[in-house]
C-alpha cells in the first residue's frame, strides 16, 4: 500500500510539473485577461466577445470535420496494412516497416511543402508527365490526404505490433475448435488488438486537430480554417489576443476530451486479457495466392506516402536553382556544401535536437509507464483524472503549450527557473509528447493479467520489484515503440521551439525554418533530408537492437 501511494504521488508530481502547470496558466489566462500584466482584474471580461465571433462555430465544425476524416482515412489504410504485417508472412516485411516509418520522420511542414512542389502548377509532376493537381491539393481534401499520409504510421505500427503480440496462436486454437478464419479474427484477434487500435486512433485525432502547418499551407487560400489557425492568428496579428487564443485553446481541449471519453466508453466492458501474461507471438500465417497482391498493396502505399514526398524534397535539395527544374545540368551539391560549410551552426542544431529528443524520450517513457500503471493496475481514486490529464497535452497546439510555459515559468516568485535555457525546450517536448508512452503503455497493460503480479507478491516481491522485474519487461516492446515516436517527433518540433528557444540555442527545425524565411529553400530541404536520414537510422538501429535482445531472451 505504501509503495502504491509513493508511485501515485510520483505520477501526480510529474503530471503537475509537465502538464498541469502550463495548462493551468493557459486556463488562468482565459479567465483573467490581464494575467500577462500581473493582474487578476476583470475576470471573464473578454469571454462574451470571443464567443460572439461568428467564425467560432465554423472553426469548431471544420476542426471536427478534419479530425474525423483523417481518423477514418488513417484507419482505412493503417488497420488493414497493420493486420497483414502482424499476422501474415508478408514478403520483405522488415523493409515495409522501414519504408512505412519514413513518412512519420518527415516534419509535417516539410511534407506539405514537398507535396506543393510536386503537385502545384509547373511542379515536378507537370515537368515529368505534363499534368498537375494544384486545385485538388489546395483544398480540404488535399489537407486530409497529406495529413493522413503523415500519421498513418501511428496506426500501422500500433496495429501490427498489437496483432503480432496476440499473434495467431489463440486464433489457431479457435480454428481447432471449429470456428472459421473470419470468426476467429472478429472474436479473438481483433478484441485483443482493440485497445491498441483505439489508442492509436485517439492519437491520430489529437494530432490532426492540433496540426497547424498543413492546413495553413494547403487550405488557407481555399477559405478553410480550423481552431489552430484561429489561435495562431490571435497570437500573431496585432493587437495580440492572449485571452481569446486561450479560450479557443480550451475549446480545442474540450473536443479532444470528448474523443477521449468516447474511446473509454467504447472500450468499457470490451477489454480482453490473457491468463498467462502478455501473449507471445506465434508463427505467422501464409498468405498463399494473396502473397504478391499484398506486397503490391504495400508497394502502392509506400510509393505515395514515402517516395513521392521524398522525391520532391530530394529534387529540391539537389537542384542548383528552383527555376532550373528537373534537368541534369541543374543537379548540384551546393546546398549540402553550404550546410557543411556552416560548420558549428548546422552541426550544433543537429546535436541539440538529438539530445533533446533523447531526453524527452527517456522522461516521457518513465512518466508514461508510471501513469499507466497507476491508472490500470491500482485502485486509486481519481485514476480517470490522471488518465485524462496525461492525454490533454496532445490536444493543445505547440504554440499554446509554449505560451503556457512562458506564463508559468517567467514569474518573479520562482527562486530558479528553466526559462531562457534549453530546459524549457525539454519541458515543452515532454508536455507535448507524454500521451504517446501513456497510451501505448496503457494499451499494453490492459493485456497483462493481474495474476503475474499477484504471483510475484505471493513469493515476497514488492510493488516496485514486480513492476521493474515483471511488468516492465513485458511492456518493453510497446514502450520502446512509443519512446522512438517521441524521439522522432521531438527531434523535429517547430512551433514550441520558435517560441521558447533561448538566444544561442538552435534546433534543426529552427535552422530549416530560418532557411525558408531567408529564401534558401534548397538549403532547408537539404538539411531536412539529412535529418530524416539520420533520425531514421537511429530509430532503425534501436529497433534492431531491441529485436535481437528480445530474441535472445526467448
Amino acid at each position: 500500500m505504501r509503495a502504491n501511494t509513493l508511485l501515485v504521488g510520483a505520477a501526480v508530481s510529474a503530471l503537475g510539473i509537465l502538464v498541469a502547470m502550463p495548462l493551468g496558466f493557459v486556463l488562468l489566462q482565459a479567465i483573467f485577461p490581464e494575467l500577462a500584466q500581473g493582474s487578476l482584474a476583470r475576470p471573464l471580461a473578454h469571454l462574451a466577445g470571443v464567443l460572439a465571433d461568428p467564425k467560432l462555430v465554423e472553426l469548431t465544425i471544420n476542426t471536427l470535420k478534419l479530425g474525423a476524416c483523417v481518423v477514418l482515412a488513417a484507419a482505412a489504410i493503417g488497420i488493414p496494412l497493420g493486420t497483414l504485417r502482424g499476422l501474415f508472412d508478408l514478403p520483405a516485411a522488415k523493409l515495409w516497416d522501414v519504408l512505412m516509418l519514413v513518412p512519420f520522420m518527415i516534419p509535417p511542414y516539410i511534407s506539405a511543402l514537398g507535396w506543393i512542389m510536386l503537385l502545384q502548377p509547373r511542379g515536378y509532376l507537370q515537368q515529368l508527365l505534363g499534368i498537375h493537381a494544384g486545385p485538388a491539393l489546395f483544398s480540404f481534401g488535399g489537407v486530409v490526404f497529406v495529413m493522413t499520409l503523415n500519421v498513418v504510421p501511428v496506426v500501422y505500427f500500433a496495429v501490427s505490433r498489437t496483432m503480432a503480440a496476440s499473434g495467431s496462436r489463440l486464433a489457431l486454437v479457435g480454428r481447432v475448435c471449429g470456428a472459421g478464419a473470419w470468426r476467429c479474427f472478429w472474436r479473438i484477434t481483433l478484441p485483443l488488438a482493440l485497445p491498441g487500435i483505439a489508442a492509436s486512433l485517439l492519437l491520430v485525432f489529437a494530432m490532426a486537430i492540433e496540426e497547424y502547418g498543413t492546413p495553413a499551407a494547403l487550405a488557407a487560400n481555399a477559405g478553410f480554417f480550423v481552431l489552430v489557425t484561429g489561435i495562431e492568428r490571435r497570437f500573431s496579428e496585432w493587437p495580440i489576443d492572449l485571452p481569446g487564443a486561450s479560450v479557443l485553446s480550451l475549446i480545442l481541449v474540450a473536443l479532444a476530451m470528448l474523443a477521449f471519453v468516447w474511446q473509454r466508453r467504447m472500450l468499457t466492458g470490451k477489454g480482453y486479457e490473457t491468463t498467462t501474461g502478455k501473449p507471445t507471438r506465434g508463427e505467422t500465417l501464409p498468405l498463399g495466392a494473396w502473397r504478391w497482391p499484398a506486397a503490391a498493396l504495400f508497394g502502392a502505399i509506400v510509393a505515395v506516402a514515402t517516395f513521392a514526398p521524398l522525391f520532391a524534397i530530394a529534387a529540391t535539395a539537389f537542384s542548383r536553382t528552383l527555376s532550373g527544374g528537373l534537368a541534369i545540368g541543374n543537379l548540384s551539391l551546393r546546398h549540402f556544401q553550404a550546410i557543411a560549410a556552416g560548420g558549428s551552426e548546422a552541426s550544433g542544431a543537429l546535436a541539440t535536437s538529438l539530445m533533446l529528443g533523447a531526453g524527452a524520450a527517456v522522461v516521457t517513457g518513465l512518466t508514461g509507464v508510471l501513469v499507466a500503471y497507476c491508472v490500470v493496475k491500482t485502485r486509486t481514486r481519481g485514476r480517470a483524472v490522471l488518465d485524462a490529464l496525461a492525454v490533454l497535452p496532445n490536444t493543445m497546439p505547440g504554440v499554446v503549450v509554449g505560451v503556457g510555459l512562458i506564463l508559468a515559468w517567467n514569474q518573479a516568485f520562482w527562486p530558479a527557473t528553466p526559462y531562457n535555457t534549453w530546459g524549457i525546450l525539454l519541458l515543452a517536448y515532454c508536455c507535448l509528447l507524454l500521451p504517446y508512452p501513456v497510451r501505448y503503455s496503457h494499451a499494453a497493460l490492459m493485456q497483462i493479467g493481474d495474476n503475474l503480479e499477484a504471483a510475484a507478491r505471493v513469493h515476497g516481491a514488492g510493488t516496485v520489484t514486480a513492476l521493474a522485474r515483471i511488468l516492465l519487461p513485458l511492456l518493453a516492446p510497446s514502450l520502446a515503440a512509443a519512446m522512438l515516436l517521441v524521439f522522432a517527433v521531438a527531434s523535429r518540433e517547430l512551433v514550441a521551439s520558435l517560441l521558447l528557444a533561448p538566444t544561442g540555442v538552435q534546433t534543426v527545425s529552427l535552422f530549416i525554418w530560418r532557411q525558408f524565411e531567408q529564401g534558401s529553400v534548397g538549403q532547408g530541404m537539404a538539411m531536412s533530408l539529412v535529418t530524416v536520414a539520420l533520425t531514421t537510422t537511429v530509430m532503425l538501429l534501436a529497433t534492431l537492437w531491441l529485436e535481437r535482445r528480445q530474441a535472445r531472451s526467448v
